[in-house]
């Protein structure tokens, strides 16, 4: 039977693709964007890892607003996000009746994606059964609907991101490594935020240009922002400057407003105020006068080195009190892989008993 293209309609704008911007001044973040210019065009499969929150979605975006396919469809599936027996139509589309709530039939994201791209994000969370269809559409550029028969061309470049260890997770026995070979055509590795601390204070400034009350920050407040370990990489910066402009609105954030805002607080701590229950108390270093007003320094300066390992180590206790001693779940609340937190507790000398 002879294949029969159809068009997708654009899930993504070009008016959002134009938001994508891969900001610093890091030699890293420069080859990357250096990469970018010279692949955009190809229509080769684009592999992007990196830990979660690094902006692999910002690479894939810009691949596409770069290439000869930015007035097409951007459309972006996260796997890791669909249950396992909706993603084969969430991604290939079903026909009328191909299961129980299929009252109408409905395109899957390869086709809204035809002539354009498609970003898979988390695709190392793939189920088995659809890394094989997976497998199959990208060797044949054909997919066929759930519940139908009739095969459907598709001209799709495929970008795909993970924060997951592929080949670890080859070797387990999770992923496949036809699909790998398949996907990683081009390999492009984002590096975590704390590996960039120059590019700090690019992305706070870009972050700050979005907000409708922007607030400001003193050159010593940009640079202690930078030797932060920043776990959720530039999300997590993203989601502080938010709040710092909720709070701070077309105010200057010096050194004091700093530290009430990575301790959390919205007001300056009173005096006498009794300790709430499980507050991490302010790692050593961060000094609290009598009147009540936070300083980050003490007359005598501080170590910052032994402050941000002091801060880190205090959060990694905290997030392994409220998950029990389960450390999956305490990777998650502090936005890290779980083999990175083991490593980090190791070289802690941090104990799950604790």
């Amino acid at each position: 039977m002879r294949s029969k293209s159809r068009l997708g309609s654009p899930v993504s704008g070009r008016t959002d693709l134009q938001l994508a911007a891969l900001v610093g001044i890091s030699p890293t973040i420069a080859a990357i964007r250096s990469e970018i210019e010279k692949i955009a065009d190809a229509d080769a499969s684009v592999l992007i890892t990196g830990p979660s929150g690094s902006g692999k979605d910002v690479v894939a975006r810009l691949l596409h607003q770069k290439s000869r396919r930015a007035a097409r469809p951007f459309v972006a599936l996260n796997c890791a996000a669909v249950p396992a027996d909706l993603l084969e139509s969430e991604m290939f589309g079903h026909e009328l009746g191909a299961f129980t709530g299929a009252v109408k039939a409905r395109a899957g994201r390869f086709e809204a994606a035809h002539g354009g791209t498609l970003f898979l994000d988390e695709v190392g969370d793939m189920p088995a059964a659809m890394q094989a269809k997976l497998l199959r559409t990208l060797e044949t550029r054909v997919i066929e609907r759930v519940g139908g028969m009739l095969p459907i061309g598709v001209d799709v470049r495929v970008v795909a991101a993970t924060s997951v260890d592929l080949t670890a997770a080859i070797a387990a026995g999770r992923f496949r490594a036809d699909l790998l070979y398949r996907l990683d055509v081009i390999h492009i590795a984002m590096p975590p935020l704390n590996e960039r601390p120059e590019d700090v204070p690019c992305l706070v400034q870009h972050f700050l240009s979005a907000a409708a009350r922007p607030a400001r920050f003193t050159p010593a407040a940009l640079e202690a922002l930078a030797g932060l370990p920043w776990p959720g990489n530039v999300r997590e910066l993203k989601n502080f400057v938010e709040r710092a402009c909720i709070h701070h609105g077309d105010e200057t954030i010096g050194r004091e407003a700093l530290a009430q805002l990575l301790r959390g607080a919205t007001s300056p701590p009173q005096p006498k105020a009794a300790p709430r229950p499980n507050e991490i108390a302010p790692p050593p270093g961060v000094k609290t006068p009598d009147h009540g007003t936070a300083s980050l320094l003490g007359p005598d300066g501080v170590d910052l080195k032994q402050l941000l390992t002091d801060l880190e180590q205090a959060y990694i206790r905290e997030a392994l009190a409220l998950s029990g001693g389960t450390i999956a779940r305490c990777a998650r609340l502090l936005g890290l892989q779980r083999t990175t937190l083991i490593e980090k507790m190791r070289r802690m000398q941090i104990a799950v008993a604790e």
